[in-house]
């Protein structure tokens, strides 16, 4: 073997070396963000309608959550990730790495974070008792996830036999038995008024 041949494939193993030191290298954040994150994070459930009257407390605000499960064995830094509804109202994850087989809480009212449990801090519901989409989108602005409800529900992953994707009822009540209709004492959201009148929950009419 010539000499210039051999220095030929020394140089080739080391560019393969090399590639495999530097995959290896990589952060695991990076890794998981070249992943299918529509395979390791999803919602998993959406408590969209706050037990009892929507008062607009804190208390009442922080019923309305969406669960955000990793399904996969590796922990995915949620990072710059947000969760929206149908009219573009979002929330960003600041610093959270979600542990392998972990969910996470995000509740709409006011709280001290944690690894299970985060808080937008609003002052008004922001998932609409009657009809709205939640959509989980990763730091590149893609899609993960999507969940809804109403009239939103043909674009569940599970359409089945007249029930959405978490088995909830379309038949103008929710999952938890709650009227979606917005009739009566409900306000433009669906959501109860106490016996002060519409606590101002229709988001077509309040600035945020």
């Amino acid at each position: 073997m010539s000499a210039s041949s051999a220095a030929r494939r020394l140089t080739a193993v080391a560019l393969v070396t090399g590639s495999v030191v530097a995959a290896a290298a990589l952060p695991a954040s990076a890794v998981q963000d070249r992943g299918p994150d529509r395979q390791q994070v999803v919602i998993s459930d959406v408590q969209y309608n706050a037990p009892g009257l929507d008062t607009r407390s804190n208390r009442s605000l922080n019923g309305e959550w969406v669960n955000i499960t990793n399904r996969s064995r590796q922990s995915v830094d949620l990072k710059g990730w947000t969760l929206r509804n149908s009219e573009g109202d979002r929330y960003t994850f600041r610093h959270l790495r979600l542990n392998g087989r972990s969910t996470v809480k995000v509740h709409t009212g006011a709280g001290r974070d944690t690894r299970h449990d985060v808080y937008q801090d609003r002052r008004q519901h922001i998932w609409d008792n009657r009809s709205d989409r939640a959509t989980l989108s990763n730091r590149r602005g893609s899609v993960v996830d999507t969940e809804s409800w109403g009239r939103f529900r043909g674009d569940d992953r599970d359409g089945r036999d007249g029930r959405d994707g978490r088995g909830h009822d379309r038949d103008g009540r929710d999952g938890r038995g709650h009227d979606r209709d917005g009739r009566g004492d409900r306000d433009g959201r669906g959501h109860d008024r106490n016996d002060r009148g519409d606590r101002g929950n229709d988001r077509g009419n309040q600035q945020r």
